[in-house]
C-alpha cells in the first residue's frame, strides 16, 4: 500500500489530508496559521502538528509517506522557498514538494495538472501551470505591489464609499445604512469622527454588505463588485499570456468566498470574458472541494501516479472534510 500526505498551509489555518493511492482518506489533521511570512515558528509547529495528526489517525510512522505536498501561504519567492525548504526538511520528510496555495486550489478544482486559479478570499491571488510544467504566479502581494480587492480591501471601499457618498463626492448607496447598523452608529458623521479619533478598523466582514446591497440594484455596490472582476480578469490573462496558453483547453478554477459565495456574476462575468478574450477554448469553474484535496492529487503525481477517475469521483464525494475545518483544539 502506498500513502500520500497533503497539507494546506494558510493564514490561519492548516489542514492534513492523508489517503492511499486510490484515494481513501485515511487520516485528518488541523492547526493553525501555515503562513511562515505571519510567524516562521508558529507555522513550523502547526503544519507538523496537523501532519502528525494525519499520520496518527491512519496508524502509520512519517516515514510510511511516499510523497507529501504542502500547499503553503507566502510560498511565493524563492526567498520564501529559502526558508521553507529546511523548515519541511527539520520536520522530518524527505520526499516532499512545496508550492503556493494557489496551485493547490487550482488542482482541487480540475482533472487536469495544468490550468489557471484565481483566488479572492481575504486577499487576492493568481497562479498558473501549463501542459509543459511551467509555473506563473501573478500577484497575492498587496495593492501597493498591483493587487486589488478581496474581502480585506473590499471593506475599506465599502467604508470610503459611504464617507463619499456622505460629503458629496459619490452618489447615495445602500451601504450607508447597512454599514452603520452593522457598526452600530446612528449617522455617517458620528461614525466618521469615531473612526477618526480612536483609529478603528473596518471589519473585514463589511464586504458581504457589496453582495447584499448589489442585489437590490445599488449602483456603487455593483460598480465596486464589477471592478472586482476586471481585476482578477486581468490577471488571469496575464498568466495565460504568460504560459502561452492562448489556445489551449484547460479550466480557470475561481477559489475563495467572494467568489464561492454571494456572487451571482458581478465578479465571475468580467472574469468570463477576459478569460474567453485571451483563450477561448478555456472554461471557468467554481472550486467545490477542499484545497487540500488538490494537495494530495499532487502529491500522487509528483510520485509519478496517474490519478484514476475512480480516485477523482471519490475523493469528491468525500463527505467527512467539514470535520477538518471544526475548532481547532
Amino acid at each position: 500500500m502506498t500513502y500520500y500526505l497533503g497539507i494546506d498551509g494558510g493564514g490561519t489555518k492548516t489542514y492534513a489530508l492523508l489517503t492511499d493511492e486510490s484515494g481513501y482518506v485515511l487520516g485528518k489533521g488541523k492547526s493553525g496559521n501555515g503562513n511562515h511570512q505571519t510567524n516562521a515558528s508558529h507555522a513550523a509547529r502547526n503544519i507538523q502538528s496537523a501532519a502528525t495528526d494525519a499520520i496518527a489517525q491512519a496508524g502509520l510512522r512519517q516515514e510510511d509517506v511516499k510523497h507529501a505536498y504542502f500547499g503553503l501561504a507566502g510560498a511565493d519567492r524563492e526567498a520564501d522557498y529559502r526558508i521553507l525548504r529546511p523548515m519541511i526538511r527539520d520536520i522530518g520528510f524527505t520526499n516532499y514538494s512545496i508550492n503556493c496555495d494557489t496551485m493547490i486550489g487550482l488542482r482541487a478544482g480540475t482533472n487536469h495538472s495544468y490550468g489557471v486559479s484565481l483566488i479572492c478570499g481575504t486577499g487576492t491571488n493568481s497562479a498558473g501551470r501549463n501542459l509543459q510544467g511551467k509555473h506563473y504566479q501573478c500577484g497575492g502581494f498587496d495593492y501597493m505591489y498591483g493587487d486589488f480587492g478581496g474581502g480585506g480591501s473590499l471593506n475599506i471601499e465599502v467604508f470610503r464609499s459611504v464617507i463619499r457618498s456622505w460629503d458629496g463626492r459619490e452618489q447615495p448607496t445602500l451601504l450607508t445604512d447597512s454599514l452603520l447598523r452593522m457598526l452600530g452608529h446612528e449617522n455617517v458623521e458620528n461614525m466618521f469622527t469615531d473612526f477618526m479619533d480612536n483609529g478603528h478598523r473596518v471589519p473585514v466582514d463589511a464586504a458581504r454588505l457589496l453582495f447584499e446591497a448589489a442585489a437590490l440594484n445599488d449602483a456603487v455596490s455593483l460598480d465596486i463588485l464589477r471592478h472586482q472582476g476586471e481585476e482578477l480578469g486581468k490577471s488571469a490573462a496575464a498568466v495565460i499570456h504568460k504560459l502561452g496558453m492562448e489556445k489551449d483547453t484547460f479550466d480557470v478554477v475561481l477559489a475563495g468566498s467572494m467568489l464561492t459565495r454571494g456572487d451571482r456574476g458581478w465578479i465571475r462575468g468580467p472574469i468570463e470574458n477576459a478569460v474567453h478574450t485571451a483563450a477561448p477554448l478555456a472554461s471557468i469553474v467554481t472550486l467545490t472541494t477542499e484545497p487540500v484535496v488538490g494537495a494530495v492529487w499532487s502529491a500522487m503525481e509528483e510520485d509519478g501516479l496517474t490519478i484514476s477517475t475512480e480516485t477523482y469521483e471519490r475523493m469528491r464525494s468525500y463527505r467527512e472534510y467539514e470535520e477538518i475545518k471544526q475548532t481547532i483544539r
